[in-house]
């Protein structure tokens, strides 16, 4: 009886306690592993929704239909046009401003004008970003692209929405197609 209760008193063995700290230190591992991969879809978030913003926008502007600015004389007709916004410049205008760390952009980098750039678009940010920002147009085609560097290595990932206008074939002329899909590339550097 004596030894039965000595073998009940006595506590966890060397052993025992190694097992449970290896376990305790895989489940930290999983832990961290799980919170950075949170942390950067988090921060990556930001480019998805901006590209997709920006390529719907240029949509939009297509759509807007404009005419000529002179004064018509009377019995005279001016003719529709509709044109995708020209080129915009980048914003931030260097990528080592967005290297491992947010940039708060001014309110004049969104610049442009009816028929250009951001203001064309009526695309801005007034938060801090951590991605630089552009839409190029080429031809009947144009592209959203955010451009970041989260860990401040140097290497930029890149999240592009394409667009296009095409002909529809049909009497409604000419449409705006964009992308079904952002192009991710090295999402998370």
């Amino acid at each position: 009886m004596a030894k039965l209760l000595q073998r009940v008193k006595r506590g966890f063995t060397l052993v025992e306690l190694m097992i449970v700290v290896a376990i305790i230190g895989v489940l930290a591992a999983l832990a961290i592993y799980g919170v950075r991969k949170y942390i950067s879809n988090a921060k990556t978030a930001e480019a998805r929704m901006a590209v997709g913003r920006i390529a719907k926008d240029a949509s939009s502007a297509y759509n807007k239909e404009n005419m000529g600015t002179a004064v018509l004389g009377l019995g005279s007709v001016t003719s529709l046009t509709n044109a995708l916004c020209g080129t915009s410049s980048a914003v931030p205008a260097s990528k080592t401003q967005i290297q491992g760390m947010k940039y708060q952009s001014k309110p004049t980098e969104w610049g442009g004008d009816q028929s250009n750039g951001w203001a064309c678009l009526h695309f801005s940010m007034q938060d801090p970003q951590y991605f630089m920002y552009t839409y190029i147009v080429s031809g009947n085609n144009f592209s959203a692209v955010a451009n970041g560097d989260l860990n401040g290595d140097t290497n930029l990932s890149t999240f592009s929405l394409a667009g296009a206008i095409q002909n529809s074939g049909s009497a409604g002329g000419a449409v705006v197609t964009i992308a079904p899909s952002i192009q991710e590339i090295n999402p998370e550097d």
